[in-house]
């Protein structure tokens, strides 16, 4: 979520995910993927650079929660598994989740 400020004054967060558009009219004006617009006191350089930060912000724990062994992902359970050709000719089971290409976002408690 960002924090954006309403032409009003109060402060509120927005969900960058769901902009469809800025526009600068010359107030800044966000419109949604369901049509709701806001007006904000941030210029659209400004919102573009929060939305930017935030996405790369989300990218950047991702990868940290990748590359951090207690946060790995489990292996999934054999039940999830179907067998694919292996090279020497026999199976191998697969899944769809490989562990490798998962990046669990919360750890499972124990």
């Amino acid at each position: 979520m960002i924090l954006l400020t309403r032409l009003g004054g109060p402060v509120f967060a927005l969900n960058p995910d769901l902009v469809e558009r800025c526009d600068c009219t010359p107030d800044t004006v966000i419109t949604l993927v369901d049509g709701k617009k806001y007006l904000v006191a941030e210029s659209l350089p400004e919102v573009i650079s929060l939305i930017r930060q935030y996405r790369a912000t989300v990218i950047a724990d991702a990868q940290h929660m990748a590359g951090d062994p207690s946060l790995a992902a489990h292996n999934p359970p054999q039940s999830a598994a179907r067998p694919r050709p292996a090279a020497d000719g026999g199976e191998q089971p697969t899944t769809d989740a490989e562990p490798t290409n998962v990046v669990q976002l919360h750890p499972r408690e124990r």
